[in-house]
């Protein structure tokens, strides 16, 4: 049996987030993950989450998302918060996920995109390690793919949070790497 063919997913790298100040380590890290992806022949996919303008994709009864209808459009599609971070290693032709909830499956075309390149291993890194990188690890690991987590290639504005999840919770479904662990492996 072969070993399913692995993709990189660099989730929520984005201006509103990465400017609010959570992240900008994990930029770095994830910048040295997509170089040694490239490098090993690994697909690498970019995710983001944004709206269209009036929301009409969150319902009032939704906690996460619904303080940003309030807030204006500022998480649009267009809006400047949503596009992913200039500092992220994005280049022409890489496939750009736009989601419209907290995990990267929800509301996006993610997982048609995953099955088309014969994906059955993410490699996940994204902001915030309680949010994005939480329910797409949830989510992956009921749809049956391998997973492993860039530790040092995740944030969240709560560090407690992040290591618990990092230390206590992933490694049940994951498995838990650094950035230079997981580049020794390639």
């Amino acid at each position: 049996m072969t070993e399913p063919r692995p993709v990189l997913l660099a989730m929520d790298f984005q201006h509103a987030i990465i400017d609010r100040g959570t992240g900008h380590a994990a930029l770095a890290n994830v910048n040295r993950a997509i170089a040694a992806a490239r490098a090993g022949g690994i697909p690498v996919m970019f995710v983001r989450v944004a709206f269209r303008p009036g929301y009409p994709e969150v319902s009032p009864a939704n906690a996460v998302f619904g303080r940003l209808r309030a807030a204006g459009d500022t998480m649009t599609e267009a809006g400047p918060g949503t596009q992913l971070h200039a500092g992220l290693d994005v280049r022409e032709g890489d496939p750009v996920i736009v989601k419209r909830r907290v995990s990267a499956f929800s509301g996006s075309d993610l997982e048609v995109l995953l099955r088309a390149a014969g994906a059955g291993h993410l490699i996940l890194a994204g902001l915030s390690t309680s949010g994005v990188v939480l329910s797409t690890v949830r989510q992956a690991a009921d749809l049956d793919f391998a997973l492993t987590v860039l530790a040092d290639a995740c944030a969240d504005a709560d560090e407690e949070v992040h290591r618990v999840l990092v230390e206590k919770v992933f490694p049940r479904q994951a498995t838990v790497l650094t950035t230079d662990e997981w580049t020794k492996t390639l």
